[in-house]
């Protein structure tokens, strides 16, 4: 039994609020100058919090107020704009008998990474990252997906529900110099999803490496037609990387690498080095709409406006908000998206604070993108967005998941995923409605993603979730110490072969095993 939710009004400094597939749709800034090499980290974080890594409740808690702090020396006026930011590519299918086909191949190449200095990369169709691939609820879409990375991959459709055979998981890793070619209709709502690879302990390096992109996924919704959608003009992709790199441009994703000296964390927008350089975009309409993702292999990311005004967001993981809420920052955990817009009268820059969610990893506020106010119309009142069902869940099957550590070997329920023998299982039928106690029995942070199906919050840390936390998820944070409760319905898809994953999407958690497999079968 459900029950509907009013619309989330209330302002929510966390990130995250979305909506599934049965849903119903209806700081500091520091100025900016010639010299911004020390203007990019400005404070570190470091110094406030000592680095978020492996902290508990308390520990987060107490951290409140330094980064109140931080919010409240952010005060500034828009930044100049160094370089203009880069749109990804938008690809292209082509559309036979009532089927789309998309072509990606996986590669290798060089990129910089650091400004200056050259480092092997990989990517989609491309040296580094992956073109924006865009669907359209009730399509039904193919891909060709070609291995030039020398080794063994997979790909993830991340936050979409498809069969467990197309999802990309373990099971399906494809060997170098062979083509998967997954097809599918498309179920999911109006959302920001993205793709990477989900093989058994290569994802942090192949990620970090640079095989990800973003998905967009349309629908005829009221919601969406009156929202920006022209890719690229009033819909702009953000693909957020804090990764680890030395100084001769290796990119590290091992904790052996993160703890060597010459290792350090910079920060990329769309593949553009941000560490001292605010890249530029010019909005030709007054409303423009945002959709970020932490492509970050573990570092958690928080958007705010250097003027600590506003911004408006409309979904996270799973689609819309209720309605449009007003927040001053939107927190992104490793493996999350937000999707926010600004009703842009002037000028305006959004900053990016980064905390090392690892054994080390980035730290500091950046000032990432000038946005310059060019649109002279005046858009409409935004519409209530969406319907949620907030499930009741009396009758609910009851579960724990318990995220735990054994030395440097991650664990769920006890188990080590790095092998599909060795993990644990989850087994469940179409039709289950369940409510899990993701309980983190560890110190260090974890960002919990589900496959398949997405989520409800239904307490996060023994507090009832409120504002845009009302709504519809895949990732989550779970803090040291910490626990979530979620509620999930199985629906559409079973199979006595093929699993979808949880795990933590620290990509190095997840390739030291904290993975467990999900069996849907029919009921």
């Amino acid at each position: 039994m459900t029950h509907t939710s009013e619309p989330a009004s209330d302002q929510n400094r966390d990130n995250q609020g979305n909506q599934g597939n049965h849903r119903k749709n209806t700081a500091e800034k520091r100025d900016h100058g010639k010299d911004t090499a020390a203007r990019g980290k400005g404070l570190h974080r470091r110094k406030f919090l000592g680095g978020m890594a492996g902290t508990g409740i308390a520990a987060v808690a107490a951290a409140g107020g330094a980064f109140a702090l931080l919010n409240g020396a952010a005060k500034s006026k828009a930044s100049a704009a160094d370089a203009t930011l880069t749109i990804p590519d938008l690809l292209e299918g082509t559309t036979t008998d009532g089927v789309t086909t998309y072509t990606l191949e996986a590669k290798t190449g060089t990129h910089e990474v650091i400004s200056g200095v050259t480092s092997s990369t990989m990517g989609y169709n491309q040296d580094f990252l992956g073109p924006t691939l865009k669907w359209t609820n009730g399509d039904v879409v193919l891909l060709n997906i070609t291995n030039d990375i020398g080794e063994d991959t997979t790909v993830h459709f991340h936050g979409a529900h498809v069969p467990a055979k197309m999802d990309g998981g373990p099971q399906v890793a494809f060997a170098d110099g062979t083509t998967w070619s997954p097809t599918f209709t498309v179920k999911d709502p109006a959302t920001t999803l993205w793709y990477h690879p989900h093989a058994l302990g290569t994802t942090a390096k192949q990620a970090v490496h640079g095989l990800a992109g973003m998905i967009i996924v349309e629908d005829s919704t009221d919601a969406s037609t009156a929202l920006p959608s022209d890719y690229g003009v009033d819909d702009v992709p953000l693909i957020f990387q804090s990764l680890a790199v030395d100084t001769d441009g290796d990119i590290k994703y091992d904790a052996a690498g993160y703890r060597l000296s010459t290792t350090t964390f910079p920060l990329l927008l769309n593949g553009t080095n941000v560490d001292s350089t605010t890249l530029g975009f010019t909005a030709t309409k007054t409303r423009t709409r945002f959709r970020a993702l932490n492509a970050s292999p573990s570092d958690i990311i928080v958007i705010q406006r250097s003027d600590g005004g506003t911004l408006t967001q409309i979904s996270t993981d799973q689609g819309y908000l209720t309605e449009a809420t007003e927040v001053t920052t939107i927190r992104l955990v490793a493996g999350a998206r937000a999707e926010f817009v600004m009703d842009l009268t002037a000028d305006a820059t959004l900053q990016a604070v980064i905390t090392t969610g690892w054994i080390r990893g980035g730290s500091g506020t950046y000032d990432v993108l000038a946005v310059t106010a060019s649109g002279t119309d005046t858009p409409a009142d935004l519409p209530t967005l969406n319907t949620i069902d907030r499930y009741d869940t009396t009758d609910f099957t009851a579960r724990t998941i318990t995220l735990g550590q054994n030395g440097a070997t991650m664990l769920i329920n006890g188990s080590a995923g790095t092998t599909m023998a060795a993990m644990a299982m989850i087994s469940t039928t179409v039709g289950a409605k369940e409510i899990w106690t993701i309980q983190n029995s560890t110190q260090l942070e974890h960002s919990f993603h589900l496959h398949d199906v997405p989520y409800q919050l239904i307490s996060i840390n023994g507090e009832d979730p409120t504002g845009v936390q009302l709504g519809w998820y895949d990732t989550y944070e779970v803090v040291g110490g910490g626990s979530i409760k979620i509620a999930m319905e199985f629906t559409d898809f079973s199979d006595d072969t093929y699993m979808y994953m949880l795990h933590c999407h620290l990509l190095q958690h997840e390739d030291e095993g904290m993975m467990a497999s999900l069996m849907v079968t029919e009921s």
